[in-house]
């Protein structure tokens, strides 16, 4: 059983109450609770909680806004509490970065599921755009490194190669990455290149 740090988003006292004791019979931590939106955002932002418990109707922001603030930085995995079980709310809810939704009244034995299953996929998601971020580093260092070694091919009249050999040595005589020297090439290429001649008038 996976263990959390959970903080409740919920404007109704009992709930949070409920919530919190059920929560830790089955051995989670409450690191907080809110009874409003735009709290629930302050909290999450600086417990970084591993689940956050979101009550759709909330006074100040609702849950949907709370998600889609909280859903763009990957705070922790969303989970909606909900009243509302219709296809065009958790649509919307799903595109603010929900992960999964509790439909109350809902029973315990629905609680860890559900947490166990928005946690699975939070880190499913976070390793995707990890994956998804490398690749792009890649491709953008290759094109710099490109770049790199065409201005040193034509300023030394030397092949790619060779050119290829120059950017790794420069790499490791100053400790720096080759996308560093690259940029470094490019920019220096770029100070030195002649004025453009004025158009007449």
């Amino acid at each position: 059983m996976q263990q959390a740090r959970i903080l409740i988003a919920d404007d109704d006292a009992v709930t949070r109450l409920d919530l919190k004791a059920t929560l830790e019979s089955l051995g989670h931590k409450v690191v907080g609770e809110a009874d409003n939106g735009e709290t629930a955002i302050q909290l999450a932002r600086t417990l970084r909680p591993d689940v956050i418990l979101l009550d759709i109707m909330m006074p100040r922001k609702s849950g949907l806004e709370v998600a889609e603030a909280l859903g763009k930085e990957r705070v922790g995995a969303l989970i909606m509490l909900t009243a509302y079980s219709d296809v065009p709310m958790i649509e919307q809810a799903t595109r603010a970065g929900v992960l999964s939704y509790l439909v109350k009244p809902f029973r315990q034995q629905e609680l860890q599921p559900t947490i166990e299953i928005a946690m699975t996929r939070y880190r499913e998601l976070v390793a995707l755009e990890g994956a998804l971020d490398s690749v792009q580093e890649r491709l953008e260092t290759n094109r710099l490194v490109d770049r790199a070694k065409k201005i040193l091919m034509e300023r030394s009249e030397i092949e790619e190669k060779e050119a290829w050999r120059r950017l790794q040595a420069q790499a490791l005589t100053t400790n720096r990455a080759v996308k560093e020297v690259a940029e470094a090439i490019i920019l220096t290429a770029e100070l030195n290149l002649p004025p453009k001649p004025r158009k007449k008038t």
